[in-house]
């Protein structure tokens, strides 16, 4: 048989326990969570309602300040706020699926929505307050995502990688709200 040709089928073997696999995901109960899991599960789902409470708290903030912050000259910031806003919304739709992924409950409690999040709320109304408001939210943002990124390590890489992807563009915004207040 030469190289380009394949080995019968009877002839491979997988390195895998593939009826064993086969098996264990006929327990559907648990959804995408399978025996190989090896994510502290609770401490997971906490770290991602605080991180959900978190992404929230930012959205309103950025939309008070989108909505209230005045002038023509900053038409552009507000523009920027509106974006971050939309951003964060977006990071808490993907954090609050993979509670759900988890079999956990996402919490969107607005009566503990502030003392569960990382970041504050801020209701400033000069323009370079807010942005400042914003850009120490971001960087505590960054600081938190960092941390649980290191806290889950490699127990469960789905989450990590979606906390490094979402990381990343908090850096992104951190840097644009530097940037503005220059």
């Amino acid at each position: 048989m030469n190289s380009n040709q394949s080995k019968p089928a009877a002839a491979y073997r997988s390195p895998l326990d593939i009826s064993a696999i086969r098996e264990a995901a006929k327990n559907m109960d648990d959804g995408a969570v399978t025996a190989g899991y090896q994510g502290n599960r609770d401490e997971i789902l906490a770290l991602l309602n605080s991180a959900l409470a978190t992404e929230l708290v930012c959205v309103l903030r950025y939309k008070r300040h989108y909505y209230t912050a005045t002038g023509l000259v900053n038409t552009p910031i507000k523009d920027e706020f509106l974006e971050h806003a939309q951003d964060e919304q977006g990071h808490a739709d993907q954090i609050a699926e993979r509670i759900v992924q988890l079999n956990g409950q996402p919490d969107f409690n607005p009566a503990t929505l502030t003392q569960r999040s990382h970041a504050e709320y801020d209701s400033s109304s000069d323009i370079k307050a807010m942005i400042r408001a914003n850009l120490i939210a971001e960087r505590v943002a960054v600081e938190s995502y960092r941390q649980m990124i290191e806290k889950i390590g490699d127990t469960d890489p789905t989450t990590k990688l979606m906390l490094m992807e979402i990381l990343t563009k908090e850096e992104e915004h951190a840097g644009e709200m530097r940037d503005l207040l220059d």
